[in-house]
């Protein structure tokens, strides 16, 4: 009995399907994903203007008195906006696309891998939230504030609406991947290839590498620099004791399928 048990325990939920039920299957899924975030963008397109003075606000509350953006392209006021509201709507079906994904494999993994990968994808979707949130109301002020302070004296400082948008998406990108880092450094243990002790080891070469990404995806100062590597390190810290504590328990190794046999 236990040997049929671990055995049913070994095999997904659900049978084969042959490759063009996957397809269709595949193509379902993804009109459901582009449904999602066309919907999404019906709702935020109206409210896209309102939407760019929010997140141009971290900016414009800086500029001297008399000042304000500009664009320097004849079609920039429509396109700028028009961009913003695409990429939110992305982000907003963020919860959709990756169900719609989680259905999609869910029925092909085994009954173990089920118990971590959910917990997983939605902290993956929290934490890259988390990211956007801290650069936009921690990073851009103390950002804007230097560059705003250290221009030679005399050069009237006006942004270009599509130039900061391109600038503060990055900006976004960068801390949303960059805040994924626990939930990497969990499977990466979980999944055998590293230990958190090889992980640990290592930590003189990870901060180094924190400090590089910040170089290469920041602005070129110190301060936008450091907001990306500090935080980069204290989740890959997060990682290591998370690891570490699903690796006692068991999970997503050989000791807990025995368990789950038994």
């Amino acid at each position: 009995m236990t040997e049929q048990t671990g055995a049913a325990n070994h095999v997904p939920d659900q049978p084969e399907m042959p490759l063009i039920e996957h397809l269709l299957e595949l193509r379902n899924r993804l009109l459901k994903m582009v449904l999602a975030v066309v919907v999404c963008f019906a709702f935020i397109y109206p409210f896209a203007n309102e939407l760019y003075l929010w997140l141009s606000e971290p900016i414009r509350s800086l500029l001297p008195v008399g000042q304000s953006m500009i664009a320097t392209d004849v079609t920039s006021p429509f396109f700028a906006p028009l961009k913003l509201a695409l990429v939110l709507a992305v982000f907003a079906a963020i919860p959709v696309i990756l169900y719609q994904l989680w259905s999609f494999i869910a029925p092909g993994l085994y009954a173990h891998e089920k118990k971590i990968a959910f917990p997983l994808l939605f902290s993956s979707v929290l934490l890259f939230y988390l990211g956007a949130a801290f650069a936009y109301y921690v990073v851009f002020p103390l950002v804007f504030g230097f560059f705003t302070s250290v221009g030679p004296e005399g050069i009237v400082e006006m942004p270009d609406i599509t130039s900061y948008l391109n600038f503060v998406l990055k900006m976004f990108f960068a801390f949303g991947v960059a805040f994924e880092i626990p939930i990497a450094t969990i499977l990466l243990i979980i999944t055998g290839i590293t230990t958190p002790d090889d992980l640990a080891a290592k930590r003189p070469y990870v901060v180094v590498g924190c400090f590089i990404i910040g170089m290469l995806l920041t602005p070129p100062d110190i301060i936008s620099q450091t907001l990306l590597a500090l935080p980069m390190w204290i989740l890959f810290e997060l990682g290591i004791l998370f690891g570490r504590l699903m690796k006692r328990r068991g999970v997503g190794t050989s000791e807990e399928k025995e368990t789950g046999s038994e």
